[in-house]
């Protein structure tokens, strides 16, 4: 194995405070442990001797909240200095040798992401490959050309995407832990049976952590949808539409996103149905269902404290919460567990639903237990609501006689949109055209906690956008 960077505190404190997908940004840390797990050398090299090393880097934070994270950081390392990468350099350090070594964010060299293809293509034959320590995993069905080229992706958050050009789109996790990621899991399951709602899987990357600590993905490849559009973007677009022309309705306006709508409940229905085909299910009782209005309650709890906002609406919400409890039983399976527009792409083909991953936030385990359906479609009836309000609020300014109108607009628009996207979700499920009674207690709360949610995060982090989520509010019980 190469050098070690294991002592480079300065050079991993600085290199991960200013990448995109570095969750602790503004928190104290240190680095308290550096893992090399995988060597590849680049040959041949575009300039220099190269090779790459994939780094499991361990950070602990200081602070009140505590706590540890792992990040999966490849990085090419090279002899000379790479003008043609400049703008991914990471740092220098002492070789072996006593020369430096001149370290490079390995996403963006083209040259180690051939490495990365190559070992997707070897695992062809047999559905598996290693390579330089990393386990290579394929879905068949799709031969890849070594010859494709890599570019990376901007934008990421708290993952990078790679392109194989119009083919193939990699996804490397950054922050990782031992298990299965629910994305993998979910998309491979999806892809084996055929769903046309999902950019097929191709295959992962994984290695077996020493000492029995288990197995930890580092990527997935998948198809890259060359026609594709933003969900909320679409959306948006479709506001702006409606805004520039005031004096027609949504339906004249040429920004209807009915049909968008009701084609996108649709499709999440039957993503819906195969994972409720796939993965267990059960019928909790009124346990379940009174430990649900708790958490909902407690989140109404805290956002008290933190949202003085919310406050004349909290009798609303404590009746819409104890409503889910008095149920006596809530069905559960697998769901998206994070949905909204920017989770969604439009297609020449039709919709398709992205990034399975769950709450960031929480352990996998966690993301990949039973839970109500009806939760994603919340977050989604949430989601049009944002992007509606987000184009009102950033169109006009001043002493705008044309305010009024077009919030009125904006509402309309997205109750529509909201509508359709419901009657195409429950018209699709087969049960019916119309929310039985308990469907329509679950989905009223799961609205109002995601709006409650949302009044926090909005408070804490974007105080001029507070009025959404607390309109939304307001019309619980209204």
């Amino acid at each position: 194995m190469s050098e070690s960077l294991e002592n480079e505190d300065a050079l991993w404190q600085g290199y991960l405070s200013r990448t995109r997908w570095f969750g602790g940004k503004g928190r104290p840390f240190h680095v308290s442990g550096v893992r090399p797990f995988a060597e590849l050398p680049v040959d041949p090299a575009p300039e220099g001797v190269g090779r790459v090393t994939v780094y499991l880097v361990t950070v602990d934070y200081s602070d009140d909240e505590g706590g540890a994270e792992q990040y999966h950081v490849p990085l090419s390392r090279y002899d000379e200095v790479q003008e043609r990468i400049a703008y991914a350099f990471v740092g220098s350090v002492e070789g072996e040798d006593g020369h430096p070594v001149h370290l490079y964010d390995a996403a963006h060299d083209r040259a180690a992401m051939t490495l990365w293809l190559e070992g997707f293509v070897e695992a062809e034959a047999t559905g598996t490959a290693q390579l330089g320590g990393m386990r290579f995993r394929r879905v068949p069905g799709v031969a890849l050309n070594p010859e494709l080229q890599s570019a990376p992706l901007t934008g990421e958050q708290s993952n990078s995407s790679v392109k194989f050009d119009d083919t193939a789109i990699m996804k490397l996790f950054r922050k990782v832990r031992p298990g299965v990621n629910p994305d993998i899991e979910i998309h491979e399951v999806l892809t084996r049976g055929g769903s046309e709602y999902v950019a097929d899987l191709y295959g992962w990357i994984e290695i077996d952590l020493p000492e029995d600590e288990g197995v930890l993905q580092l990527a997935m490849l998948q198809e890259f949808l060359r026609t594709a559009s933003d969900g909320f973007e679409l959306a948006t677009g479709s506001v702006r539409t409606l805004l520039a022309h005031l004096d027609l309705s949504v339906e004249e306006s040429g920004g209807d996103f009915a049909g968008e709508a009701t084609r996108l409940g649709e499709a999440l229905a039957e993503v819906h149905r195969m994972l409720r085909d796939s993965f267990p299910k059960q019928g909790r009782g009124e346990d379940s269902t009174g430990e649900l209005a708790d958490a909902m309650i407690a989140r109404l709890e805290q956002a008290r404290r933190v949202v003085p906002e919310v406050e004349p609406y909290a009798a609303r919400l404590s009746a819409a919460y104890d409503a889910v409890a008095a149920l006596g039983q809530l069905d559960v399976q697998r769901v998206h567990g994070d949905l909204h527009l920017g989770q969604t792409l439009r297609t020449s083909h039709g919709w398709k639903i992205v990034d399975f991953e769950g709450e960031p936030g929480r352990p996998f385990a966690e993301r990949a237990l039973p839970d109500s359906p009806w939760r994603d479609v919340a977050g989604m009836l949430r989601s049009f609501d944002y992007a509606a309000r987000v184009v009102e609020m950033s169109t006009g300014g001043g002493e705008d006689p044309d305010a009024p109108l077009r919030a009125q607009r904006a509402r309309e628009w997205s109750a529509r949109a909201r509508r359709h996207f419901l009657e195409g979700y429950v018209a699709a499920l087969g049960n019916g055209p119309e929310l039985s009674p308990q469907q329509s207690v679950l989905l009223d709360a799961y609205v109002a906690d995601k709006a409650v949610y949302e009044a926090v995060y909005e408070k804490r982090n974007r105080p001029s956008w507070i009025a959404i989520p607390l309109a939304a509010l307001e019309r619980i019980g209204g």
